[in-house]
């Protein structure tokens, strides 16, 4: 009755606002929204349902790994989503993308190659058409 409550998939328990520029690394679990920067990995505990939004704002340049992945800002560095992988109309993400489900707008940009996470996290790599690799 008073206990905590459990947080449930989809939930944001955290907040990194607007203007606000971290540097180092983040680990989280649950749900985390970036509105700011981060230069540094952000990287989700393994194995705990994960949720990590970055708004039209965001700017992450560092590796990316979480359970659920909503992108509408941007990424540069590697970036894993284990379970699916949302790239909104303002999303631009370079470098590596592992996915195991991906749901792309029009108007998001990749740069780099997609590699599709099968049972385990090994996967098929697949370069795009722009890649210069």
């Amino acid at each position: 009755m008073f206990g905590r409550k459990k947080t449930t998939p989809g939930t944001i328990d955290c907040l990194i606002g607007a203007g606000t520029a971290v540097r180092g690394d983040i680990r989280f679990k649950g749900g985390l929204r970036i509105d700011g920067s981060v230069c540094g990995s952000v990287i989700a505990e393994d194995g705990a349902p994960s949720m990590l939004v970055l708004s039209e704002s965001a700017r992450i340049e560092g590796e990316v790994r979480a359970a659920h992945l909503v992108v509408n800002g941007t990424i540069v560095g590697p970036v894993q989503a284990d379970e699916l992988l949302e790239l909104q109309p303002k999303a631009q993400v370079t470098g590596e993308i592992r996915y195991r489900a991906i749901e792309m707008h029009h108007g998001a940009v990749l740069d780099g190659s997609l590699a599709h996470l099968g049972e385990g996290r090994a996967g098929q790599r697949l370069e795009l058409a722009a890649s210069n690799e």
